[in-house]
């Protein structure tokens, strides 16, 4: 089943299987062709997203149980609507280790554990480290307790046969070692899922393993997956090729991170991404080239150096495991081949020009390119494709993009900073290939990973069209952080995100501050600045007469962020591709990155204002939000209902003095057309006598309902919304 769209839903402990039973109609009503969920499989007690799976054998207990998915799978049926679930095959979540049965009993008996090969253990370097304890003099606090170990509040096993004594001495006689946190980034002998300790990987390369995993999730006959970070796999083609032959009629799309210009490999029998590259596309195209401001500095060599630092630091223990592979002994080597990676990672034999290109600028790191390609399914190769992509993430959307803060609009999963803007026929061109190549790919605009949710990047793309380096400076002058870059981070973040509460803009600011990793950071933290940093928001909502400044520009640009945001919407929804809705993006959503984006959504209230529109109500462009309800029930709806339209993709060019503000497109019997650059067409004279000519026949917009003439006017078009579906009767 490929689903007409899908809506994701954050399950957590306040949005288990009951209460999205309960949500499932309104989705329905929506026109939602799928209930896309976050991992549903047992997590860690009390997690909040459900990416750290402890029991992939088991459903849920805190979500419910197997009881309550099936009472939910049942209803979405009676629904129609299909089921699509996240799942998570690179990893498991141990940082309790009593919650995880498998992680526990490798921990108990070490290497003869029947479990200890479904991790990816350096058992040559045994006993295995946790990386636990708060300094070098941890030990002292350790207790026994019955049959096993205590730290604090964690504990660990006591193997048969090895009680008695101080807990230290039975602490020396297990499988494994306690050790100070910090030694992680580069003693640890266990794989991990970037640099976070608590989540082991799994070897899902081997049959058996693949079989333990997945057993569960594929008895629940659902109808799509999303394949999670499928780039830490050591061979993510062969996985791919195995789910397909365990679940062949499944639609399968993977979070794979492309780059510009850069596609799936060819031989992966999946339907496409989870909409990363449709993102960067869309979005970009809000923005306004002639407004790029100066480039602070070259953002490849800060990516570059952001990426050496991570491969140095954070990764350095996944940089010694590969170095140990080696004939020879260069970890300066492995690093430099790592930082120069391209793109996330090759697929070889697929892929070798990435490598060679990463290998071009050092004979040692040619010579370790060399002994890939001579055993390109081998250790060597499978662990440097595994790490380069560690390295990418950690590098660039974790650090670099939290500190070239030029325009962050653009500093999003996928996206390209250095780019600025998305002109209408590369947009378009970008469509068409999808519709050739992945027609069945998910596109997205919001999703649970996104740094800013997608009407933060609308608003903040109208400042393209505006001069703002002056106010900048001038509340910069009168406020300013302790680094220069966060300071204009959070001016930007205040201007996207407004109506934002202190606490909000707090806890956001103090992640950015850390993940920039200039000033402070999660491994070094710098009391003075975090507690600077903490203090601004309060600073900045209590000086009145700046905050009228600030405001001033945030009234003059929203209606315009509005415009971006039902463009952009129409573009994704009526787009190639299967279009995915995060969960109350339907209205306006000015969430910023987790946890801020898995807030609570107020379903009750979206589905009150869905009533009214099916009653006939059509909103304003208002705060409500209403009017991104109706463009979304709209669409979606007939996605559902008569996806023969939803097929082909060709660009339609408006005619006259106006016409480069308009972006539309037809495909089979049907026209989309969004307005760009909103602030420059008023400043030009608005839409004048610009028209839209339409193919033969009679239209309908089934946004309005109103009747379409064959050639129509955009000023009438256009009004009241900024965005219209056509539809030849």
């Amino acid at each position: 089943m490929i689903p007409s769209s899908t809506y994701r839903v954050q399950f957590g402990p306040d949005m288990g299987f009951n209460r999205v039973k309960h949500v499932a109609g309104y989705l329905h009503r929506l026109g939602v062709g799928a209930l896309y969920a976050s991992p549903l499989l047992q997590a860690t007690p009390g997690s909040t997203h459900g990416y750290d799976v402890t029991d992939p054998t088991t459903t849920s207990a805190g979500l419910g149980g197997a009881v309550a998915r099936e009472v939910l799978q049942h209803r979405l049926r009676e629904l129609g609507l299909g089921f699509v679930v996240d799942i998570v095959p690179n990893h498991v979540g141990i940082s309790m280790p009593q919650a995880n049965p498998w992680w526990w009993d490798v921990l108990r008996y070490g290497r003869e554990s029947k479990h200890a090969d479904k991790f990816d253990i350096d058992w040559s370097r045994a006993p295995i480290l946790a990386p636990v304890l708060g300094d070098e003099h941890g030990l002292e606090a350790l207790a026994v307790d019955g049959d096993h170990l205590a730290y604090f509040d964690q504990i660990f096993p006591i193997a048969p046969g090895t009680s008695g004594g101080t807990p230290q001495e039975v602490h020396d006689r297990q499988h494994y070692r306690l050790v100070h946190w910090r030694t992680a980034n580069t003693d640890l002998n266990y794989r991990r899922f970037f640099d976070i300790n608590t989540l082991a990987a799994v070897r899902v390369e081997d049959p058996a393993v693949f079989e333990a995993t997945h057993r569960e999730v594929l008895s629940w006959g659902v109808d799509g997956l999303r394949i999670d970070h499928p780039d830490g796999l050591s061979d993510p083609g062969g996985y791919l090729r195995r789910l397909r032959e365990a679940a062949p009629e499944t639609w399968i799309v993977v979070e794979k991170i492309l780059g510009v210009g850069e596609s799936l490999p060819v031989s992966w029998p999946v339907a496409g991404t989870t909409g990363y590259d449709a993102l960067r596309e869309v979005c970009g195209l809000f923005i306004d080239p002639a407004g790029e401001p100066p480039t602070p500095g070259s953002l490849l060599y800060l990516e570059t150096r952001c990426k050496e630092t991570a491969a140095r630091t954070l990764l350095r223990a996944e940089v010694r495991r590969i170095n140990a592979l080696l004939p020879f002994d260069d970890e300066d080597a492995v690093i430099e081949l790592l930082t120069l990676f391209p793109v996330y990672r090759s697929y070889l034999p697929e892929g070798r020009n990435s490598l060679e290109q990463a290998a071009s600028m050092n004979p040692r790191a040619a010579e370790i390119a060399r002994l890939m390609l001579a055993d390109p399914h081998g250790e060597l190769a499978t662990r440097v494709q595994q790490t380069s992509g560690m390295v990418m993430a950690k590098g660039v959307e974790d650090t670099a993009f939290y500190r070239y803060n030029r325009f962050v609009a653009l500093n999003e999963v996928g996206g390209d900073p250095s780019r600025f803007g998305v002109p209408p026929a590369e947009f378009h061109v970008a469509m068409q290939a999808r519709e050739a190549g992945a027609p069945d790919t998910m596109t997205a605009l919001s999703t649970h990973d996104t740094k800013r949710a997608e009407d933060v990047r609308a608003r903040l793309a109208v400042l393209s069209e505006v001069e703002f380096e002056t106010a900048f400076a001038r509340w910069t002058e009168k406020k300013p952080l302790p680094e220069r870059s966060l300071t204009r981070l959070a001016w930007q973040t205040l201007v996207g995100a407004y109506p934002i509460s202190a606490d909000r803009l707090r806890d956001y600011l103090a992640k950015a501050a850390k993940e920039a990793k200039i000033a402070t950071s999660w491994v070094d933290g710098n009391p003075e600045v975090d507690k600077a940093i903490a203090a601004w928001p309060d600073e900045v909502f209590g000086d009145a007469a700046l905050m009228a400044e600030v405001t001033e520009l945030i009234d003059r640009i929203t209606p315009a962020g509005w415009s971006n945001s039902l463009g952009q919407k129409l573009m994704q929804l009526a787009g190639p591709g299967v279009p995915d809705v995060y969960q109350g993006t339907e209205l306006w959503d000015f969430s910023l990155v987790d946890p801020d984006n898995r807030r609570p959504v107020d379903f009750e209230q979206r589905a009150a204002l869905l009533a009214r529109i099916d009653d006939g109500w059509l909103p304003e462009v208002d705060v409500s939000g209403a009017a991104k309800l109706l463009v979304t029930t709209r669409t979606l709806r007939l996605r559902r209902d008569r996806p023969e339209l939803f097929t082909g993709y060709l660009p339609v060019p408006a005619q006259g003095p106006a016409a480069e503000h308009a972006v539309a497109f037809a495909r089979n019997g049907l026209v989309a057309v969004c307005t760009r650059l909103p602030i420059r067409l008023e400043a030009a004279g608005g839409w004048r006598d610009t028209v839209l000519p339409l193919p033969a026949g009679e239209w309908t917009d089934v946004i309005t309902g109103r009747p379409v003439s064959r050639s129509p006017l955009l000023s009438e078009l256009l009004s009241p919304y900024p965005v219209a579906l056509v539809v030849r009767s």
